[in-house]
Parts: structure tokens; sequence; C-alpha cells
């Protein structure tokens, strides 16, 4: 029986309660689910691909046949490369329909043994964009039903002054203790 390998290709900076969706429901379709992560030079991300794929790690690690992974240049080079022959993409909107439908065919005339298959998010993500989140978080906004909880830390010690501030803070307390101590030894 041939199994089916697919990945899921994107930036996911940050990585959101929708990607996670889509992630849950395609290990239950495929056999093994690469989440692949895009080094895009075009984009300039909030979060190195370090970090991200240390979040995509940790929010992936209760499936068994999903793993993470980096890569640049063509999907379908990459797919081939870890000999994939699907690829999972999420439609929210028709506007995602359109872009996705040229990339989908542009894939196909360029390796045709190559399937996409698309995905509609869960009703209540079929709004969510990473780009929105940063935006929410960037403004002060609530982000916590929007991403898990990990990146929503993650997030938070990236933008929120306070919290900068308070990591500081702690810093400075720690050090005045521990110069405390040694003065006593």
């Amino acid at each position: 029986m041939k199994r089916i390998k697919a990945i899921y290709p994107g930036t996911f900076d940050p990585p959101t309660n929708g990607h996670l969706d889509l992630i849950e429901r395609g290990s239950k379709i495929f056999d093994e689910l690469v989440v692949a992560i895009l080094r895009n030079p075009e984009k300039d991300p909030l979060f190195s691909v370090s970090d991200r794929r240390s979040m995509l790690e940790a929010m992936t690690s209760g499936f068994d046949n999903v793993s993470v992974d980096t890569f640049d240049g063509l999907t379908i080079d990459y797919a081939l490369r870890i000999e994939a022959t699907a690829i999972l993409r999420g439609i929210r909107a028709i506007s995602d329909y359109e872009y996705e439908l040229q990339m989908a065919l542009m894939n196909r005339k360029l390796q045709p043994g190559l399937e996409t298959v698309f995905m509609m998010p869960a009703e209540k993500y079929s709004y969510l964009s990473s780009r929105l989140v940063r935006e929410i978080a960037q403004l002060g906004g609530n982000i916590e039903c929007l991403v898990p909880e990990l990146v929503a830390q993650k997030l938070h010690e990236k933008i929120d002054p306070a919290h900068k501030f308070e990591i500081a803070a702690q810093a400075d307390r720690e050090e005045k203790k521990s110069r405390s101590r040694r003065k006593k030894s």
C-alpha cells in the first residue's frame, strides 16, 4: 500500500490556531505531514525561522505523523527532495482561492505528479491570518483566542514593551540578590 506524504508549506509568522486546525485535520488524512517553514527573503518576519520552528514543534508534538522542517526555493523542489506527493493548502476566502488556484496550476505544470489538496479551515478560523494576529498584538489587542498559549506568550515577549520592562526588572532584581549574596559570603 502506498503511503502518502504531504507538505504544508507556509511562513507561519506566527503560527495560529488556524494553522493548528489544518495540521490536526491534515494529520488524519495523510500518512505523514511535514509542516514546511519557508524562508522567504521577500518578507520581513517578526520571528526568526528557528523561533517559528520551535513553536511549531511544540504545537505539533502530540501528532505522531507530523514533523517540522524548513526550506527555501520552490515548494515543488522541496516536495521532490523529501519525496512528498501532495501539498496541503488552506483556503479561507475567495481571494485565497484565486491565488492558491494559480499556484496549484503552476505547480502541476512544473511537477505533474504533485497534487495540491485544498482544505477549508474550521469556521471559527476562517478570518484568521498571521498578518492580522501580528497587527492585533502590535496594537495591544487580545490574541489569546487566535493563537496557542505558547505563541501568545512569545508574541507578548516580542512586542509588549511592558513585558520587556518586567523581564528587565526581574533580571535586575535577580542580579541585586546575587550581588547581595556574594557580599555576605
